[in-house]
């Protein structure tokens, strides 16, 4: 694999106090630069900005939903694919927040090619995110 890059992505957030709270606050993710309509945060290395749009939380309910490995996977999502002990680290800390997961963490694809921990959860406005952590990284793209 060549040399990851940090992603950098914009999303819409219906309320940037609440997006501070759960991303600076629960997720802790140092935050950057702000103005009035918008927060850049570090997400494990990542830039993300919450943008302000009153109507976030509208557009987010719209999500389309994809079966995996007997699951309803919201689309779009974004999240971080993780080391198994980060991974494990904000598991621990949602579950103990008592954070409502659109799907709750375990393992996908148990004994396959890519085999995962996953979880997914919605942020104040309905952005669906997702983390994921792999034994051996080496299986991030295995088929």
């Amino acid at each position: 694999m060549s040399e990851l890059r940090p992603f950098h992505i914009a999303f819409p957030v219906h309320d940037l106090e609440q997006a501070r709270t759960f991303y600076g606050g629960l997720m802790q993710c140092p935050e950057g630069r702000s103005s009035d309509h918008w927060i850049d945060f570090d997400l494990y290395g990542h830039q993300i900005v919450a943008h302000y749009k009153e109507s976030a939380r509208e557009h987010a309910a719209e999500a389309h939903h994809n079966a995996v490995d007997g699951h309803d996977v919201p689309v779009p999502h974004f999240g971080v694919v993780l080391s198994m002990d980060q991974w494990k680290a904000l598991r621990d800390r949602l579950v103990a927040a008592e954070v409502t997961f659109v799907i709750e963490p375990y393992v996908r694809f148990e004994g396959q090619p890519g085999e995962q921990a996953t979880m997914f959860l919605l942020d104040p406005s309905g952005n669906a995110l997702e983390f994921k952590a792999f034994n051996d990284l080496s299986q991030l793209f295995a088929t």
